[in-house]
């Protein structure tokens, strides 16, 4: 299957379930290879907003330069995830670890593109600014003196030219179009070099040429940049010649691992409770159906 060498080819991790060699005390496993401490890591997680479990029972890693996918429907908790590995929540219940620690806020080794915003098409501001605005947000419209400030344009000028916005960096973003914006907001999050890059549902909106693209680029720069990436979608088609494993929340379950392990009917009747179906086409994309009775939420 196509699909399949494209993957293989792609991640230097299997497409099953990672599981460690056993292992030393000293991080070395009994074949004297030495490990790679996974980049997120949950145990029995749990997370409550207010006097609702948005979901509990979380227990799952992934390694270094994985490509994640994060499913499931409307206020399932999958923007909650998120927040919980940048720190601006806690667990409720059991523990998350990021990058070895335990999350913070401004975690600068984090890259985060959040939700798409409305951009007034009258906003004075440049392309390369917004990028820079990665580097020290609390400068915006200022210049740093001397050589700081020529190392941190060379900096943004390397993450225009990784996403291949260079040709537009110097024009008034409003001005952009979505999938150019898009672009940027990845030079943002890509200029301070993390080690995990957190996009939420940076598809929506955008038609398929530009989903595609946005996809593609962002796998590209993750294999030569070697950070692991967690991309929040509603709609797994998209991802499918790239994405190593899915993350499946739905009410108040979560769940992990190949697309063929999750998107399945039995596994996806499962966490919904209620019959549903996933079908295939002869191009390869996954169809859900019969969730329209139970969330009313496409995958």
């Amino acid at each position: 299957m196509q699909h399949e060498k494209e993957m293989s080819e792609r991640s230097p991790f299997p497409s099953t379930a990672l599981s460690a060699p056993p292992q030393t005390d000293n991080g070395v496993d009994l074949e004297g290879r030495e490990q790679r401490a996974d980049i997120v890591a949950f145990r029995d997680a749990a997370v409550q907003l207010g006097n609702r479990t948005v979901w509990r029972q979380a227990t799952f890693q992934i390694a270094p330069g994985e490509f994640v996918a994060i499913l499931g429907p409307n206020g399932a908790g999958k923007s909650t995830l998120l927040r919980l590995l940048l720190g601006l929540l806690r667990p409720s219940e059991g523990s998350v670890s990021v990058l070895g620690h335990t999350p913070r806020r401004g975690n600068a080794l984090i890259g985060y593109v959040p939700q798409r915003r409305l951009i007034d098409a009258d906003l004075p501001v440049r392309g390369r600014d917004l990028v820079m605005l990665g580097l020290n947000g609390l400068h915006w419209g200022f210049s740093l003196p001397g050589a700081t400030h020529r190392q941190q344009q060379a900096r943004v000028a390397e993450a225009l030219e990784a996403v291949e916005a260079t040709e537009y960096a110097d024009r008034p973003i409003g001005q952009l179009s979505g999938g150019e914006q898009q672009r940027l907001f990845l030079a943002q999050a890509l200029v301070g070099q993390p080690r995990l890059l957190l996009l939420d549902e940076p598809l929506a909106s955008l038609d398929l040429r530009s989903q595609l693209s946005i996809v593609h680029l962002v796998a590209r720069l993750a294999r030569e940049q070697g950070f692991t990436v967690l991309l929040v979608t509603h709609d797994v088609n998209p991802v499918l010649p790239v994405v190593d494993r899915v993350l499946y929340i739905a009410r108040g379950q979560v769940a992990i691992g190949t697309i063929d392990e999750i998107i399945t009917t039995q596994k996806l009747s499962s966490l919904y409770g209620a019959p549903v179906e996933v079908v295939r086409d002869s191009l390869g994309r996954v169809f859900v159906l019969g969730l329209e009775e139970v969330e009313g939420h496409p995958v």
